[in-house]
């Protein structure tokens, strides 16, 4: 029997062979740990932390299978998908599946072929399938994107409610529930509908430092906003973009598309096979933008989205959390960008208020609208904001998001203030935005005249202000709690109690000063994408042998590699295998089944970075000038030949040495190598060079040769 100590060796041994990372992060040692042990435990991390290694990797230690609940189909594929890829035993049960399949999933499981099993909630409670399970050794439940379970939930699942049955059927194992998004009052249903009042609860932090929260007024012109926001940020990179409506939906996702951005609408209304094949290109292919409403992004483990785009006011901060949190799921930068108007305001007050839902739950709804909209009118830190709802501090600003990048100017608006809040009392609190600044302004028209409103004092007073600046101002107001809209759906405006110390001159009021609309035409950035590394080819090679390997294995480019990996292969260059696996999440099945097309690609496209010769470097650069030859000192040096000649071509670039005391080639020779490179059209290319030549000349020859030139 292993010991706990011999147990977290083997998982730690895990995480480097299987998944290709030498540490753990946040809590993930402490709850792979604690799971192992036998223990249940409520898990928040932020979504890109690292959850699922929480539970595969204690399902890899102990003897059985670990069971997995999942909402949706696409996650479980997804994740069942990038398991095989590392070589893990892994399945799913659910509809997609004929029964054929299911029965050979259900005979693999039970003759302990599987180590991790992916289910639909409504799946596991078929009594067929719970009978199944109680004649099999189980490792654990893990209960993934947990806040399903809560009925104030954004996501709320009632399926979920019923998975506190497995706390009665398999008492002795272990629980473990998950999610990326829970406020308090959350956790607590969490922890309650699913009977985890014995779990051990590990909160790790919500903050995602590598997404720059970035909200603006909507300017009437959205539309150009949006596109230059993708084509200054993010030309030719993946992106969801949220509206509020299917129409909209339909509209922005066609008019993207006009701009030759490759744009596709989900929502809904469209057939399920049309959905699932703009699925699947989001998935599968680079640069593709899709068009959603929320009903799409939940599960989806595409860890290299960019950006995320909302066009409309989010209902709540967990639902704005959740859905900018599937930007950037792979550490590197990335942006959630947001467009707000006056009449996402109204829209969802009126949506409140005309529910069929109690009071209880409206009022719940109502203190959720009302954070988000303090979080959008803030003229202080951003996330310092959004991680206090979730109950974290964070001592100083960000300095990575828009308020601390560029702080907003403020104003005293407390006369403007007065104007619109006299002019909601005078026009007898009935009337909405529009009406209500076409009296300020003193337009004269037709429902003006004919309820006496060009008569009473507030007529014609607000021309200091033109109508978006007013807008602006109701909006404010609105958000601050000094005005409400009505009951019943006409978008009418109320006073409300927090608005008398203000008309009275009690208290001063500070408004943010609404930015003037931007009319400049968007730039292209011709391929600048987050990290800055287009212009060097390798970046463009290596992601295209992923694609292609991806379409070979019939898989996402991701689960192949994430592009945080291939940013640092960019960066590191490795020349071989030994080199290669220490990149992280290169394990060893995938050093296995595709170190050697990456190192071939690696090994096509010297470094034209900075020159420095390294340790390494240096001690093959002391053999050769000892008159060894570059067979000899790969065999010395345990070494294969290539990785000898980049290290010579490095010396030769940094004019350590010269080209003739390496190579000693004739003098037609390398005229000949060197016409070749001075005809190439494919800058930075070795493959091209390598074809011209008859595939006379090794790589490592044509590096050397081409560092040479490099150096004059």
């Amino acid at each position: 029997m292993q010991t706990p100590l011999l147990k977290a060796q083997q998982a730690q041994e895990i995480l480097r062979k299987v998944y290709g990372y030498e540490q753990f992060r946040l809590q993930q040692a402490e709850i792979v740990e604690h799971i192992i042990s036998g223990g249940d435990a409520l898990v928040l991390m932020p979504t890109g932390g690292g959850k699922s290694l929480c539970y595969q990797i204690p399902a890899l230690v102990n003897e059985g299978v670990g069971i997995v609940v999942s909402p949706l189909i696409a996650l479980m594929e997804d994740q069942v998908a990038a398991l095989k890829q590392a070589g893990i035993r892994a399945a799913f049960l659910n509809s997609t599946l004929s029964v054929e399949e299911v029965r050979g999933v259900e005979d693999r499981l039970r003759q302990g072929e599987l180590d991790l099993l992916y289910v639909a909630p409504e799946r596991l409670m078929m009594p067929s399938t719970l009978n199944l399970l109680e004649r099999l050794q189980l490792v654990l439940f893990a209960i993934d994107e947990a806040h399903c379970v809560s009925q104030w939930g954004h996501d709320f699942r009632p399926e979920y409610i019923q998975l506190s049955v497995l706390h009665e059927r398999f008492p002795q194992v272990p629980r473990l529930a998950l999610t990326a998004t829970a406020d308090a009052p959350t956790r607590k249903e969490i922890v309650e509908r699913l009977a985890l009042e014995d779990a051990r609860i590990f909160v790790n932090g919500f903050d995602r430092p590598n997404i720059r929260y970035r909200i603006s007024e909507d300017q009437g012109n959205t539309r150009e906003q949006l596109l230059r926001f993708i084509l200054n940020e993010h030309e030719n990179e993946a992106g969801i973009v949220y509206c509020l409506s299917r129409k909209r939906v339909d509209d922005i996702a066609e008019w993207l598309s006009n701009k030759g951005l490759s744009a596709l609408p989900y929502h809904a209304g469209l057939p399920a096979e049309l959905r699932k094949q703009h699925q699947t290109r989001f998935l599968n292919e680079d640069g593709v933008i899709i068009v959603a409403t929320i009903a799409f992004g939940m599960g989806i483990d595409k860890p290299d989205v960019r950006f995320v785009v909302h066009l409309n006011l989010p209902k709540s901060i967990e639902a704005y959390y959740q859905e900018t949190g599937r930007a950037g799921r792979d550490g590197l930068p990335a942006d959630a960008w947001m467009v707000y108007g006056l009449r996402d305001v109204i829209t969802l007050r009126q949506m409140q208020e005309t529910s069929q839902a109690g009071e209880m739950h409206k009022r719940v709804e109502r203190q959720k609208l009302d954070a988000m909209l303090g979080l959008c009118e803030l003229t202080s830190c951003r996330r310092q904001i959004l991680l206090r709802y979730f109950d974290e501090h964070l001592d100083e600003p960000c300095g990575n998001c828009d308020i601390c990048l560029q702080p907003p100017e403020t104003w005293d608006a407390t006369v403007v203030a007065q104007k619109a809040l006299s002019c909601v009392h005078r026009t007898g609190q009935r009337f909405g935005v529009a009406y209500l600044v076409d009296v300020l302004l003193g337009k004269t028209n037709q429902r003006i005249t004919q309820f006496g409103h060009d008569r009473i004092s507030t007529f014609g007073i607000g021309d200091e202000l033109d109508k978006n600046e007013w807008g602006g101002v109701f909006r404010q107001l609105i958000a601050r709690g000094l005005l409400t809209v009505d009951a019943e759906g006409y978008g009418g405006l109320h006073l409300s109690e927090l608005s008398r110390p203000v008309l009275r001159g009690e208290q001063q009021l500070m408004l943010r000063k609404l930015v003037k609309p931007q009319r400049k035409k968007p730039r292209s950035r011709a391929g600048k994408n987050m990290s800055g590394v287009s212009d060097d080819p390798l970046w463009d090679a290596l992601r295209d042998c992923r694609n292609t390997l991806a379409k070979q294995q019939g898989v996402p480019a991701y689960v192949i590699f994430h592009d945080a990996s291939l940013m640092e292969m960019l960066e590191r260059r490795p020349q071989t295998l030994e080199q290669l696996a220490r990149i992280a999440g290169v394990g060893e099945r995938k050093l296995e089944q595709y170190g050697k097309a990456f190192l071939d690609v690696i090994q096509e496209y010297p470094d034209s970075g900075v020159i420095s010769v390294t340790d390494t470097a240096a001690e093959s650069l002391r053999l050769i000038r000892e008159g060894k030859t570059i067979a000899e000192i790969a065999v010395k040096r345990d070494l294969k030949e290539t990785t000898i000649y980049g290290h010579l071509a490095t010396a030769i670039e940094a004019g350590d040495i010269p080209l003739n005391d390496v190579l000693g080639l004739e003098e037609n020779t390398l005229a000949e190598i060197r016409f070749a490179f001075e005809h190439n059209e494919e800058t930075g290319r070795l493959k091209p060079i390598y074809e011209a030549l008859n595939e006379e000349y090794s790589y490592g020859i044509l590096r050397c040769v081409q560092a040479a030139m490099k150096a004059g």
